[in-house]
């Protein structure tokens, strides 16, 4: 392997034991040599510290104190984090074998990237497979307009970062794609069609506990978009299909939430924004009328793919 690159995971947590231990051993058990492991706990209660404690040798650093949230959690790692590429990994999520090896691969392969990202595999609280998140090549544009990457399978270059700025610490639901849309105006973002990573799905994850809050930090970065100059003409230039994006991804977390009814009037505003952006949704906008209706069950019925 040309130079290797030292790599930062820094896992923020709070109260998931339940988790914990997977993500930490799935990041401890990869197989690419450079890696620099950090995890900042926000004061958990329920026996999470006894776990980090049980791998504090093989941990380069960590803490255990109250925070402000997951973004200052994130960004405090990042501070600490020495690493030429950095990601971060919740506590109720995990690696794959070999992400790293792959993700790293590809940063060499293209010096000039500020993000790789990859396939995620969603799981429920038992770590059983409900579906596989493949995502496509995109760009500015493409996440201007809400379409999203998974988290847990994006790495990141620091020089980039350091240049931008970390997590925006008023962000609690797409702290993350604020983030993605910063860096992807300052480099390229490059697809890697790879599983990466496996996300949870349970009934306290935030995509489904606050759900109709992701609809609404969705629409505070339009406004956030309209006062970035560099974002602002490409706003103006895309109006419909951003706010027909934002609409969708609403409507996509409301059907998580178990909201089918406000999912319904979501998609409506989509398709008066931009017809073809809803037009590809159009199973997920019948089933949600169909849902409100009472004639279907959303746990049975509705397969979870968001996170």
């Amino acid at each position: 392997m040309r130079g290797q690159l030292l790599v930062s995971i820094i896992t923020p947590s709070l109260n998931q034991a339940q988790f914990l231990e997977k993500t930490i051993t799935s990041v401890l058990e990869q197989d690419y040599p450079s890696i620099e492991y950090l995890v900042v706990d926000g004061n958990s209660t329920d026996g999470s510290q006894a776990i980090i404690k049980k791998y504090a040798g093989r941990i380069t650093w960590w803490v255990s104190e109250p925070d402000q949230g997951q973004a200052e959690a994130i960004n405090k790692g990042i501070k600490h984090a020495k690493g030429e590429i950095i990601a971060w990994l919740n506590s109720d999520d995990y690696y794959l074998p070999g992400a790293v090896t792959k993700a790293v691969a590809t940063f060499q392969n293209h010096p000039s990237l500020s993000i790789v990202y990859g396939d995620v595999l969603a799981v429920d609280a038992d770590g059983c497979q409900i579906n596989k998140l493949h995502y496509y090549q995109m760009d500015l544009i493409d996440l201007m307009r809400f379409n999203i990457i998974g988290q847990p399978s994006v790495f990141i270059r620091r020089e980039i970062l350091n240049k931008i700025g970390f997590l925006d610490p008023s962000l609690q639901y797409l702290l993350d794609h604020q983030l993605w849309l910063r860096l992807a105006q300052q480099a390229p973002i490059q697809y890697l069609p790879e599983m990466l990573s496996a996300a949870r799905f349970h009934s306290q994850s935030k995509n489904v506990a606050q759900a109709s809050a992701f609809g609404e930090e969705a629409y505070r970065i339009i406004a956030w978009m309209q006062r970035i100059p560099e974002l602002n003409s490409k706003y103006e230039n895309n109006k419909k299909q951003i706010w027909a994006g934002a609409h969708r991804f609403n409507a996509r977390y409301l059907l998580d939430g178990e909201q089918p009814w406000a999912a319904y009037k979501a998609y409506l505003q989509c398709i008066r924004a931009d017809f073809s952006t809803a037009l590809p949704e159009w199973y997920r906008i019948i089933y949600s009328l169909a849902a409100a209706a009472g004639l279907g069950k959303l746990k049975r019925l509705h397969p979870r793919w968001r996170k």
